[in-house]
């Protein structure tokens, strides 16, 4: 019994090893395979954030290369030559393609939507190219 009891006393007064906390992990919003990347052996990466206000618009415009948006609040209307209108709300993201002429809407009367912007492109590609 004197075993017994110096045994317990031994594992109740061992230290408890301490719960680590989980490990993070991310949380796939989107994953697509896009046509149209750049092929140089540099590319520049540009992680950019806007903001549009209710009723407004962006230019009419295409982009060289994929353009990834996220939208952290609101909701993104992206009207694009030949294809239906896409509505990404807040928490989606988007891939607009390359070459294709294009304008997003915040149509919103009074929320504003905001976006983050992931462009990878060959250093020194303008971000959007205006039509007329």
């Amino acid at each position: 019994m004197r075993i017994l009891t110096s045994l317990a006393l031994m594992l109740l007064a061992a230290p408890v090893a301490a719960q680590e906390p989980a490990l993070a992990k991310p949380v796939d919003v989107l994953k697509s395979v896009v046509s149209g990347m750049p092929r140089s052996e540099r590319q520049q990466v540009a992680v950019m954030t806007a903001e549009i206000a209710p009723g407004q618009k962006t230019p009419f415009h295409t982009h060289r290369f994929p353009v990834t948006i996220y939208v952290s609040e609101g909701a993104f209307t992206l009207e694009m030559e030949g294809r239906a209108p896409v509505v990404v709300t807040a928490g989606q993201s988007f891939v607009e393609p390359p070459g294709v002429k294009m304008t997003g809407y915040n149509r919103s009367a009074v929320q504003p939507m905001r976006v983050v912007i992931f462009y990878v492109s060959e250093p020194d590609t303008p971000f959007l190219d205006p039509v007329k």
